[in-house]
């Protein structure tokens, strides 16, 4: 691959603008909630339309609900770069009808707009432009999921059996409102605490009762006191349920417990030490149990620092600069980084509101993240 040819797949992106607009609009005005299939099969119908008339082989892929794309290399035994994103939205069907893909500005506005259909187009040019050039050393594979937004329990099956050994991933989640990739992620995982205890009449026979709620009471102080804000440690019971009537000791009560962490070390030993409080004995004659419901793992910046720096320098000669940055929000990024493969998120379109009925995209993002996505991608054959 010549220099030549990198420059002219460059100048090709620089004229796509308003087909990565259209191309936005169509995915936008799609409901594609997590649990509407039929919308992100919409989605994937749509992408792989795009991928097939551009000669790009694509797949829509039952097992995991995964939108595979591939361009050959040179050397098929390379180990590829990925691309990836999600196809879902976190908003119910319906969304788009009543407040459809509209611009003001030089913003896009819509369900779903920067998180992530904006990634989901760049990342589909940057394939394009990429087929425009003599193939590179190593494959690329676009792999676009369904269900981010719900924990990716078929998403990261999909990610760690495609992506795993590949020599770097690119994740188009948004571009931070400060122009800046994601250079770092927490870790986050749910759970559920179920206890059982015993009923009694709270007046009669209080006595006999074995207080569920009670115990899940204690539990929870314990489980708070896990929180450490300088290690970047959070517990939190955000929802509980439990008892018959006030009048009744609670014969059972449920807990459902969100922690985030910054590592895969503070994982283990968080992990453990909530399976500890919950063996702990509470009121006697109730059990406690937890169970594992979710899970994104961390990013850790030791795995996005060599690519941060190449993406800054491929954006600097496409004229613009960022820096990394630390969220505490989770993604698919951090399935990447854990199994050793240089990450980085956030290379999406710079977009702002996600979840929002306000969420936006700046549109005069779409084509210079994508050129620089290409010119860093083009990069790692050095």
């Amino acid at each position: 691959m010549s220099a030549a040819q990198r420059e002219a797949a460059i100048a090709w992106l620089a004229d796509q603008r308003g087909a990565m607009q259209t191309a936005l609009a169509d995915l936008v005005d799609i409901d594609s909630n997590s649990h509407d299939k039929a919308g992100t099969d919409r989605v994937a119908d749509a992408m792989r339309g795009w991928l097939l008339a551009d000669d790009i082989e694509a797949t829509h892929q039952a097992d995991g609900d995964v939108l595979l794309a591939r361009l050959p290399g040179l050397d098929a035994s390379q180990a590829p770069v990925v691309l990836m994103g999600h196809r879902d939205t976190v908003f119910p069907t319906g969304t788009v009808l009543q407040r459809p893909w509209r611009v003001d500005g030089d913003r896009g506005y819509g369900p779903g707009v920067s998180d992530m259909k904006s990634g989901l187009v760049l990342q589909c040019f940057v394939l394009m432009a990429l087929r425009r050039m003599a193939p590179l050393p190593f494959p690329v594979l676009g792999l676009f999921t369904a269900d981010e937004e719900i924990g990716s329990q078929r998403g990261r099956i999909a990610i760690e059996a495609h992506a795993r050994g590949a020599r770097a991933a690119f994740n188009a989640e948004p571009g931070r409102v400060s122009g800046n990739l994601v250079t770092a992620r927490k870790g986050g995982a749910n759970f559920v605490i179920d206890v059982t205890g015993r009923a009694a009449h709270a007046g009669m026979n209080h006595a006999d009762g074995a207080s569920a709620i009670e115990t899940l009471a204690r539990k929870i102080q314990a489980l708070h006191a896990l929180t450490d804000y300088d290690a970047g440690i959070t517990a939190n019971v955000g929802l509980i349920s439990g008892g018959m009537s006030s009048n009744t000791v609670a014969p059972s009560a449920q807990g459902r417990l969100d922690v985030r962490f910054c590592t895969l070390e503070q994982r283990e030993t968080l992990f453990a030490r909530i399976r500890e409080i919950v063996a702990e004995p509470g009121v006697p004659g109730t059990v406690a149990t937890v169970t594992q419901t979710s899970e994104f793992l961390p990013l850790e910046p030791k795995w996005s620092e060599e690519l941060l720096a190449r993406y800054q320098a491929s954006a600097a000669k496409i004229g613009f600069a960022v820096e990394g940055e630390f969220t505490g929000g989770c993604s698919d990024a951090g399935f990447t980084a854990s199994l050793g493969i240089p990450t980085l998120c956030g290379v999406g379109p710079v977009g702002a509101k996600a979840h929002t009925d306000q969420e936006y995209c700046c549109l005069d993002t779409l084509v210079p993240r994508a050129q620089a996505l290409l010119a860093t991608i083009a990069g790692l054959t050095a």
